[in-house]
């Protein structure tokens, strides 16, 4: 699936979604942060650093558009090889990132260990087979060619008329002037609704197949939404043979997460 993350300028990121990305995506992790004559990056295999690594960078460097990057891996070996973004052509002045599925032509042959999106920014995509993509024909070929897929370009180099293309944007989300290519950037209880009632509200585990009231990770109550053996639907016999309700401890009831579609 991956999670491309892009920030217009003077636009900060929201560590949340970052790290709900990370998690949902944690096949390697990267950045990049246009400044004033470079482009600077970042990539590790730990999200927690990258991430922190990026927020400090971003800081720093508010004022030119930037980029982060958690793959998911379908095409090519997980490492940090293989993490977004990548030069276009080796140039250290052009890096690309990309979410989706790319043609067969960029896909990895046998014993290749790189992703489709290395191949493409290392070699198809090098050689401009499109043209400029300042120009409609240009532009209009590579959105073609990536199809449902979304790519963003950052560049300082002075031969583009913009510092951020982003291509397939409708495919993604804006929100609070960032935009993501999926929903991956939610927690699961805002990722899959529909799911939602088969998400634990203590833990977070998702299980599709629960057969009982109870979350099977820590004893949580979907009904009561109280931890077991604490409930307010168990019960317990008394010493006339009786069964009567337990009384809910108020300290063993955490606040309800607030959720809506996004």
């Amino acid at each position: 699936m991956c999670l491309l993350t892009y920030l217009p300028a003077q636009v900060t990121p929201d560590p949340d979604a970052l790290a709900y990305g990370a998690q949902a995506n944690p096949h390697g992790h990267g950045f990049a942060i246009v400044t004033d004559h470079r482009i600077l990056l970042g990539r590790g295999m730990n999200a927690e650093r990258v991430i922190t690594e990026f927020l400090k960078a971003r800081a720093a460097h508010p004022a030119g558009p930037a980029l982060f990057h958690s793959r998911y891996a379908t095409h090519g070996a997980i490492g940090i090889h293989n993490c977004h973004p990548f030069r276009l052509g080796g140039d250290p002045r052009t890096v690309l990132a990309h979410n989706g599925t790319l043609p067969k032509r960029v896909h990895p042959g046998p014993y290749d260990p790189r992703s489709d999106t290395r191949i493409a920014a290392e070699e198809y995509l090098a050689s401009a087979p499109f043209g400029s993509i300042d120009t409609h024909r240009g532009a209009r070929g590579l959105a073609s060619w990536l199809g449902a897929s979304k790519l963003l370009i950052l560049t300082v180099d002075p031969a583009y008329q913009h510092h951020a293309y982003l291509f397939g944007h409708h495919h993604g989300y804006w929100q609070d002037e960032v935009w993501y290519s999926n929903n991956s950037y939610l927690p699961l209880a805002l990722r899959w609704p529909k799911r939602r009632r088969y998400l634990c509200g203590y833990c977070q585990t998702l299980d599709l197949h629960r057969a009982s009231r109870y979350c099977g990770e820590c004893g949580w109550c979907f009904d009561c939404e109280t931890a077991f053996p604490d409930c307010t639907c168990h019960t317990a016999p008394t010493a006339s043979g009786h069964r009567k309700l337990r009384a809910l401890p108020s300290a063993h009831h955490p606040p309800r997460q607030q959720a809506s579609a996004p």
